[in-house]
């Protein structure tokens, strides 16, 4: 399991001190979080992009196995109460929305994860906060399926080009892609998001 220390950098800018507010609160009170985050506080944190981001997606809650084994994860929803107030107090502490930190992502539970996400976490430690982060397969997974929902211009495929997938980590995304929709108008359009891709690398075939 990889595990980094924080703040050894700043890719996240403001969220670092809120994160550590939160991580702090936590610690106040006795309690520790491992959330499993995706998005664009995951790109950042694993150096994949320098764009700016302004709430955090929580896709999972996570057991650690111990061991060197991977976490157990499970569905976020509902985030405990202990973790709500704090979301809450820094939200109001500073200045951000109040959905600043958010499980909306978290309907991917309905159809599974990608394949490796739970051995491939990175964690960043935020004190009693702990935020894992997916490997490059997993996040370009999620990133195609996400950017199958909102189209060619969306951050979502920027964040994927940015990714710079090559041939076979294209074709395994899609594949997983495809099992989270069994409709033939969804199964359409994952060739023509490949091709997007292809084509902003320089790649078209």
């Amino acid at each position: 399991m990889n595990v980094k220390e924080e703040p050894r950098s700043d890719p996240l800018g403001p969220l670092t001190g809120a994160l550590l507010a939160l991580g702090a609160l936590l610690e106040a009170q006795g309690h520790a979080e491992h959330l499993v985050v995706v998005g664009g506080v995951a790109m950042n944190l694993r150096g994949f992009n320098s764009r700016g981001t302004s709430d955090v997606d929580v896709i999972a809650r996570a057991a650690p196995a111990g061991g060197g084994e991977a976490p157990v994860l499970f569905t976020p929803e509902p985030l405990p109460a202990v973790l709500e107030a704090g979301i809450r107090r820094v939200a109001r502490d500073f200045g951000l929305d109040a959905d600043w930190m958010n499980t909306v992502v978290a309907k991917q539970w309905l159809a599974g994860m990608p394949p490796g996400l739970a051995e491939d976490l990175e964690w960043h430690h935020f004190g009693a906060l702990h935020v894992g982060v997916p490997g490059r397969e997993a996040m370009i997974a999620l990133k195609l399926f996400a950017a199958m929902d909102r189209g060619p211009r969306s951050v979502h495929m920027q964040d994927l080009i940015r990714l710079d997938p090559d041939v076979d980590e294209l074709e395994r995304a899609a594949s997983w892609v495809a099992s989270q929709d069994a409709s033939e108008v969804f199964h359409a359009q994952i060739p023509e998001a490949l091709e997007h891709v292809r084509k902003h690398q320089g790649r078209a075939r």
